[in-house]
């Protein structure tokens, strides 16, 4: 399997900037409805917010894919997908080392998001 290219890190108030304007704060352009949606969309699912929670449960804030497959009682493909969406939505980014992946929180993605909430 390939190393993927990790997306930009911003801080807090560039990726709020660059990835959303609140939703509250007028109307959304398409491009922003649709980079929020898809951020969204990766959260709409209980197991992949249980992934965050357990990657972000971690000191350093990473895991490797070994570590995510027993807590959450799924095998490690269907694991995989779910991770696959999360790198995708920009939420985590993956890291292969050797035979493992590991996943690391994009924390200012996640404050970004949380902040295009905020009225």
């Amino acid at each position: 399997m390939a190393t993927r290219t990790a997306p930009p890190v911003l801080d807090a108030t560039t990726a709020a900037a660059a990835c959303c304007s609140t939703v509250t704060g007028g109307v959304l352009d398409v491009a922003e409805a649709q980079r929020l949606a898809r951020m969204f969309k990766a959260l709409g699912d209980p197991t992949r917010v249980r992934l965050l929670s357990l990657i972000a449960a971690q000191p350093d804030l990473e895991a490797c894919i070994c570590d995510l497959t027993e807590p959450v009682g799924l095998s490690q493909p269907t694991v995989s997908h779910h991770m696959k969406q999360l790198v995708d939505a920009g939420l985590v980014v993956r890291e292969q080392r050797g035979r493992w992946a590991f996943y690391r929180l994009v924390e200012d993605t996640l404050s970004a998001l949380s902040g295009a909430l905020k009225p």
